[in-house]
């Protein structure tokens, strides 16, 4: 399936930051389809900054939770979709089943409208909403990366991906800021320093605090490597108590970051680890090798790939269970058992073998 005279595309990706990063690949196979088309796309609120310098995108645009009353909210919701129905796509494509894209899909007034072909587990208006489903063919094997996610519905219109791997570029002023930062919490004088993530939306994704104190203080006393713990601000509490505890050397950024900045420490980073959560998929999209621990969630398709990256997965025939933890009460038993020791034995494996690749004692 070719569509023509497309001149104005609106990529819409209503999901979280790991589906974000992930939808880079698809964002270059359309530019790269329609290489004369304005392609703009349309993502939660606070997640535009990761894609502000894609050199494929012309604008990002972001769903914004308005504040006030019902009545004012409603007003803003309406402003914003005549600004963006006044763009005047030619061709809209939701990358997700959520009923919102759907509806702003077709509010855009797009002539061509597309999405996967959804049955059995959307509304049953969803479907007619748009002028193209796509139903992929089965596939012969499961592809590894979550990218294939998206790429399977732009393949439907004849777009072939030439990279399947996420990549996010830093801002200039982003950069600046990240070294500002670094200077006042005086990590710049450090020679080698690794970001650490210990948090999750969800509890049932995380390690004990008490194992990473273990982690941070190995670190330091094996290597010489400094810590900098990263998080949302409302993990910073945490995080304070998890910097007292031990004796190795580390820093507490958590909080202290927008997005776009995050971005920036993360790529100054030697390594990042951490747990599932969207720190590694931001942090390899930068180019930064990452160190993942895996439980109930399937690291199959999540997981950052690569040789620069490398996954911690439990024993256990149970993982992955894809369950909200044990009996789905918010823990993992995989993750609580997890030693320590095989956390080290990966990280050190991947530290040694840089050593030894780079000559450095």
């Amino acid at each position: 399936m070719q569509l023509h005279n497309v001149k104005k595309i609106l990529i819409i990706q209503l999901g979280d930051i790991g589906d974000v990063v992930w939808t880079t690949p698809t964002l270059w196979a359309v530019k790269d389809a329609y290489p004369d088309a304005q392609v703009s796309i349309l993502v939660k609120e606070g997640y535009g900054a990761l894609l502000e310098e894609d050199p494929s995108l012309d604008k990002v645009f972001e769903v914004r939770g308005y504040k006030g009353g019902l009545l004012s909210n409603g007003r803003e919701q309406i402003r914003f979709l005549r600004a963006l129905r006044r763009e005047g796509f030619s061709l809209a494509i939701d990358l997700r089943a959520g009923d919102r894209g759907a509806i702003i899909a077709y509010l855009t007034g797009a002539p061509m409208r597309v999405s996967l072909l959804y049955r059995g587990d959307v509304p049953f208006w969803r479907n007619p909403l748009f002028t193209h489903l796509i139903d992929p063919p089965p596939q012969d094997k499961r592809i590894r990366g979550a990218a294939e996610q998206s790429l399977r519905i732009v393949r439907g219109l004849g777009i072939e991906s030439r990279e399947t791997t996420p990549r996010l570029w830093v801002s200039k002023e982003a950069n600046i800021r990240v070294r500002e930062l670094l200077q006042h919490e005086k990590i710049t004088d450090l020679k080698k320093w690794i970001t650490l993530n210990p948090f999750s939306r969800w509890g049932y994704k995380e390690w004990g605090l008490d194992k990473w104190k273990e982690i941070i203080d190995w670190l330091w006393s094996k290597y010489q490597i400094a810590t900098v713990i990263i998080g949302a601000p409302e993990e910073r509490e945490r995080a304070v108590a998890l910097a007292k505890q031990g004796s190795g050397l580390v820093f507490n950024l958590t909080g202290k970051t927008t997005l776009s900045d995050l971005m920036g420490v993360l790529n100054l980073s030697f390594l990042h680890i951490g747990v599932d959560s969207a720190a590694p998929h931001i942090a390899a999209a930068v180019g930064t090798p990452t160190i993942t621990l895996y439980g109930p969630s399937d690291w199959y398709d999540w997981a950052p790939v690569g040789d620069n990256h490398k996954i911690v997965l439990p024993d256990g025939e149970c993982v992955p269970c894809h369950k909200k933890g044990c009996e789905d009460k918010g823990w993992s038993r995989c993750l609580d058992e997890l030693a320590v020791e095989q956390v080290e034995m990966v990280i050190g494996e991947t530290i040694d073998g840089w050593k030894l690749k780079s000559g450095i004692q």
